[in-house]
């Protein structure tokens, strides 16, 4: 097995190639200071004036000048049997990795993400300026808001069961050919959610701070 292209024992901000508000950029690194870039982030990366570990991808999408400016550690990777988010995550080795950029683009392309996220049991979170999402590693429970949007949404079929939820499951098989949980919402300070592998929750980008205490065992933000 090859090592990978980064290697820390820090947590990584991955960059993808949709628009990234500043905002979202900015509270991204205040979790995870260290950057890497999915192909066209690089560009992304380069109009904020950050250094990056490396930039991962086909290179079919950054420009001519992300290309110059991170010549030194640009990652070819040829093969089109992956996408640009997957060949990133086969190639990090980090406590948790914080993505944005990937999300609220193209629908197709967020589905591709979602398939590559659910084949990983790592702490990985998408943040958006709308969204963020992450699959549930077996248990998670995290502190919410009253009336927080929670949505319980299966990638693959999943075997939930929740708490502090407006609708609750218990043991419920759900699937995106049967039954989904979309615009649940929080009922409780604590809300707790058990699931099989496949399960993605979506919540608004407010809660990353519980959520990302949660899913890394408590990295706090710069």
């Amino acid at each position: 097995m090859k090592p990978p292209i980064v290697s820390s024992t820090e947590p990584i901000t991955l960059i993808g190639g949709a628009k990234v508000a500043h905002s979202v950029l900015t509270e991204a690194l205040r979790y995870a200071p260290k950057v890497v870039c999915a192909d066209g982030g690089a560009d992304t990366a380069l109009s904020a004036g950050l250094t990056v570990e490396a930039v991962i991808g086909d290179m079919d999408s950054a420009s001519a000048a992300a290309k110059t400016a991170y010549g030194a550690v640009l990652h070819p990777i040829a093969e089109q049997n992956s996408t640009d988010f997957d060949k990133c995550l086969r190639n990090i080795e980090a406590p948790a990795i914080l993505g944005v950029g990937f999300l609220g683009d193209r629908v197709d392309h967020t589905l591709a993400v979602l398939h590559v996220l659910q084949k990983y049991r790592r702490p990985i979170v998408l943040l958006g300026a709308d969204d963020l999402v992450f699959m549930v590693p077996d248990q998670v429970r995290f502190d919410a808001v009253l009336g927080q949007r929670v949505s319980l949404m299966p990638v693959t079929d999943s075997i939930v069961t929740s708490r502090g939820l407006k609708w609750e499951v218990t043991d419920a098989p759900m699937s995106m050919r049967d039954f989904i949980g979309s615009s649940n919402e929080a009922t409780a300070q604590v809300v707790e959610v058990r699931a099989t592998p496949g399960m993605a929750v979506i919540m608004p980008p407010e809660a990353l701070g519980s959520v990302w205490a949660e899913l890394t065992g408590g990295v706090p933000a710069r």
